[in-house]
């Protein structure tokens, strides 16, 4: 057994920050590595170790996405969640695009911390029903209105609810009015749910 099959890295400049995802995981029974950069990340570890790898997304030196792109350079399959600024979201839809599993925006409350852990860890192990979450996304996906799925693509896009107004000849309210819907539709307690849910539905 890969000593590291069930390893959460952390990788996180601020030492707060750091010290706190340690210490919140540990508390759940998770055995814990944290590094202060991404370069030491690379120097100690095996990219194709198995576990979890927690990355900020902002960082001095090598960035979270740089290190995604070193990660998929060298093969590795380890499941990677970016932590995010709110700015930072299109950059976290970009990196989902290149398979990164899941980004959390800060601040995150220990619940989405836990979540994001456990499913990349069940993911990583084979014992995720990759197929069951499919299905019950699709379905969620199924309930949405052509507009609605207009308005969708957008969000992904990136586009400002002023924008996505007038790219659809519709008032700044309709669009918000249309986002409200999605985030009950699609069953999404955050924006990066939704965008996460969009994304893996092909949007």
């Amino acid at each position: 057994m890969n000593v590291y099959e069930d390893t959460v890295f952390v990788v996180e400049d601020d030492e707060a920050v750091r010290d706190s995802m340690r210490w919140l995981l540990e508390g759940n029974g998770y055995r814990v590595e944290a590094f202060e950069s991404a370069e030491d990340f690379l120097e100690r570890v095996d990219p194709k170790s198995g576990g979890c790898l927690i990355a900020d997304i902002r960082m001095p030196g090598m960035s979270g996405l740089e290190l995604q792109d070193v990660l998929i350079r060298r093969g590795s399959k380890l499941p990677l969640v970016f932590v995010t600024g709110h700015g930072d979201v299109p950059m976290a839809v970009e990196s989902m695009k290149k398979g990164a599993f899941d980004f959390i925006e800060k601040p995150f409350s220990e619940a989405s911390l836990r979540q994001a852990v456990s499913t990349c860890l069940e993911q990583n192990q084979g014992t995720h029903d990759s197929a069951t979450v499919g299905r019950e996304r699709d379905v969620r996906l199924s309930r949405l209105t052509a507009r609605e799925q207009q308005v969708l693509e957008r969000i992904v896009a990136g586009r400002l609810n002023k924008q996505i107004a007038d790219d659809l000849g519709i008032s700044i309210k309709t669009v918000e009015a249309h986002r409200a819907n999605l985030m009950e539709k699609l069953e999404a307690r955050s924006m990066a749910e939704l965008m996460k849910t969009a994304l893996r539905g092909g949007l």
